[in-house]
This record gives C-alpha cells, sequence and structure tokens, in this order.
C-alpha cells in the first residue's frame, strides 16, 4: 500500500473527520465567547466597579524612556481572559452531561420481551439437551 492510500485511510476515518470538525466548530465557539466577554459582560462589570476597562488594567513596572515602551504587567487582560475559559468550561460542562444523560436513557431503555411461547421452547431445548 502506497504512503498516500495510507494517509487517505486514515484521514478517512470518522475519528479524525470528527475530531476536525469538533477543531473547527470549537475555535468559532471560542471567539464567540471571548466576544461576549469583552463586549456583553466586562462593560458593564467595568461600569459597575467604577467606569474601569479591564483591558486597560495593568501594574506599570518601569515606565517608557524615550523611544522604549513602557514594561506593563497587564493583569485586566488575564481577568478577561480567565472569564472567557470558565465560559467556555461551563458550556463544554453542559454539553458533555447532556451527552452523558442522553446515553444513560438510551441505555436503560428495556429490553424487549420474548414471548412465552419461546421461553417455554427454550426450557424444553435445555430439559431435552440435559437428558
Amino acid at each position: 500500500m502506497s504512503m498516500m492510500n495510507e494517509f487517505k485511510e486514515f484521514a478517512m476515518r470518522g475519528n479524525v473527520v470528527d475530531l476536525a470538525v469538533g477543531i473547527i466548530i470549537g475555535g468559532a465557539f471560542g471567539k464567540i465567547v471571548s466576544s461576549i466577554v469583552a463586549d456583553v459582560i466586562m462593560p458593564p462589570i467595568g461600569l459597575i466597579l467604577g467606569g474601569v476597562t479591564f483591558t486597560d488594567l495593568k501594574l506599570t513596572l518601569k515606565e517608557a524612556i524615550d523611544k522604549a515602551p513602557a514594561v506593563t504587567l497587564n493583569y485586566g487582560n488575564f481577568i478577561q481572559t480567565v472569564v472567557d475559559f470558565l465560559i467556555v468550561a461551563f458550556a463544554i460542562f453542559v454539553m458533555v452531561k447532556v451527552m452523558n444523560s442522553l446515553k444513560k436513557k438510551k441505555q436503560a431503555a428495556p429490553l424487549p420481551s420474548i414471548p412465552a411461547q419461546e421461553v417455554l421452547l427454550t426450557e424444553i431445548r435445555d430439559l431435552l439437551k440435559n437428558r
């Protein structure tokens, strides 16, 4: 089997394609959550805290000198990224929880009952086999 055929077989497996789709959707979902956090959630929080914009929160370690920029510790961006992460993690948690509950319901479905005739025939077969 040539290298190209092996790669094609590997790439066309269901798991690899599903993983690729998941990564693409996850990237888009991450952008949506980042926008929600930056544009919807953080501005009201900043307003409540006295008109603070979180991306502007920073600690200056060294002032700017001539053309050299200031050295800053941008903890506001970190706070915003943590909020992004928490929302994404919670959404994934909820999604996995829903999927697991659906899986449990599917597994808990009762097995179809065997007709009484078949049960009797099975018992007769077993009795005859044991003689």
